[in-house]
């Protein structure tokens, strides 16, 4: 009855970690993706940071955006490879798919020159490497992991440590959001990412999503292969995609329920729609009526 209750309670008080309020200050793991990601994830860890929490980000020494700062603890690792090298690839990547963007997204994916998804893929294998890192985070009580799902290696460590995760995304690529989740998605109702369908699909459209669908179980094993086969190769074990996304503890969805499909979504999955826009400004002051060439003695 208690890992139960225990299990029953995880997802409140990791809310309540991450939520304003009186809350006891907890130390919080966060592996960021490089990249516009870490802009609106920075904003949250800065937030965390300002209401007494600690932070530990783990990130690679070569980056584009993650940078050090005073307001939390950075931890780096060397990688393979230097900042001109992401460059080119990104450059070999945007070049690449400007020229066939016919084949859509998912093929050009699964065929696309650039090695840029095997840095990204592959970091994690550098940093398990660091075994000084890797003690440091063994020897540290962490409360829950902060990261975003996309390169995976924080859904790694987050195995590694037997710790709860906390996701931070728009939706993840593939189709592991819903089956880690357990959440339906029947396929007539819910069109598929990238698919261009709406929610009232005819029955063409419905065998179309159906297609998607299909080419998603076919494309996405291949694109996640080399994080797969590092997470295989740390814990000496055949790893699947399945396993490092079943393990989520909540689901922060960077978009509004009212922006999407109407679909199922399971306790877990919180939309914090917003927190990717501007902080508001206050409204400019009230126009007079002298503005509008009128007098008080006209009205």
């Amino acid at each position: 009855m208690a890992p139960t209750v225990l299990a029953a309670l995880l997802p409140l008080s990791v809310c309540l970690l991450l939520t304003p309020g009186p809350t006891e200050a907890g130390r919080l793991l966060v592996l960021p993706l490089d990249g516009s990601q870490w802009f609106t994830m920075s904003s949250v860890v800065e937030q965390l940071v300002q209401r007494g929490h600690e932070l530990v980000v783990v990130m690679p020494e070569v980056s584009w955006h993650l940078k050090k700062s005073f307001n939390f603890t950075a931890k780096t690792y060397f990688v393979p490879y230097t900042l001109e090298d992401l460059d080119r690839e990104f450059k070999v990547f945007a070049d690449a798919y400007w020229k066939i963007r016919e084949l859509g997204i998912l093929s050009f994916l699964n065929s696309s020159p650039s090695k840029l998804f095997d840095y990204s893929f592959s970091h994690c294998k550098s940093m398990f490497d660091n075994r000084k890192l890797v003690r440091y985070l063994e020897e540290t009580s962490f409360d829950a992991v902060f990261l975003d799902p996309s390169d995976m290696c924080g859904l790694i460590i987050a195995k590694y440590l037997s710790l709860p995760s906390v996701v931070f995304t728009r939706g993840a690529f593939c189709h592991y959001q819903d089956e880690g989740t357990q959440c339906p998605s029947p396929l007539s109702y819910v069109p598929r990412k990238l698919s261009a369908l709406s929610d009232t699909m005819t029955f063409p459209e419905r065998v179309r999503n159906l297609l998607v669908h299909v080419q998603e179980h076919l494309f996405c094993p291949n694109f996640l292969k080399t994080a797969v086969d590092v997470a295989s190769g740390i814990f000496q074990t055949t790893i699947t995609p399945y396993d490092l996304y079943s393990q989520v503890s909540i689901w922060l969805i960077r978009t509004d329920f009212v922006l999407d499909y109407p679909k199922p979504v399971m306790p877990n999955m919180v939309f914090i729609g917003g927190i990717s826009c501007h902080a508001g400004k206050p409204l400019t002051e009230p126009l007079q009526d002298s503005e509008f060439g009128m007098s008080q003695h006209e009205q």
